[in-house]
């Protein structure tokens, strides 16, 4: 009555691999989602896609973000995830503490943190060529912060989505 059956040896063996096996797949799945590039992507165009002024903010959890004129990326511990813009060009703002604003010009900078352009800029000609540099510059996987700043402005007919 109390003896041990070889096929319960096999079997107890055969439960002890699965569970190891299952345990190991569970442990390699990721703790959380990849960033949400798709609401960040979102919030970029429902401000650049707009007629008039205007400025807008996302929560970013993410720890680096790439952004190009046309797409962006946000990258983690847990992934990876990319959404494309759909909306007219942007120009990306690198954070003053990572190297300057885009293309080396701070100006941008204050521009998207809500100074007018007039009060930076001598005219809508330098405007204009300082975002044109800031959309040719490369664009690298930078460090994030905590949030994105999203703002188009209108200097004498010249209409710039900066993002930063």
């Amino acid at each position: 009555m109390f003896e041990t059956h070889a096929d319960a040896t096999y079997a107890w063996l055969g439960l002890a691999l699965v569970s190891v096996a299952t345990a190991g797949v569970a442990a390699s799945f990721p703790s959380s989602p990849p960033p949400d590039a798709a609401g960040v992507a979102h919030t970029i165009d429902s401000v650049a896609d707009g007629d008039h002024p205007a400025t807008a903010e996302h929560g970013l959890a993410a720890d680096r973000i790439r952004l190009t004129t046309r797409s962006v990326a946000l990258s983690d511990g847990d992934g990876t995830s990319r959404a494309a813009l759909h909306g007219s060009h942007i120009t990306p703002v690198r954070r003053v503490d990572d190297g300057g604003a885009a293309g080396g010009d701070v100006r941008l900078r204050q521009v998207l943190d809500g100074v007018p352009p007039d009060a930076v800029f001598d005219d809508r000609d330098a405007f204009s060529a300082a975002a044109a540099e800031a959309r040719g510059t490369d664009h690298e996987w930078r460090p994030a912060s905590e949030r994105l700043t999203v703002r188009r402005v209108h200097y004498e007919g010249v209409h710039v989505t900066l993002v930063g």
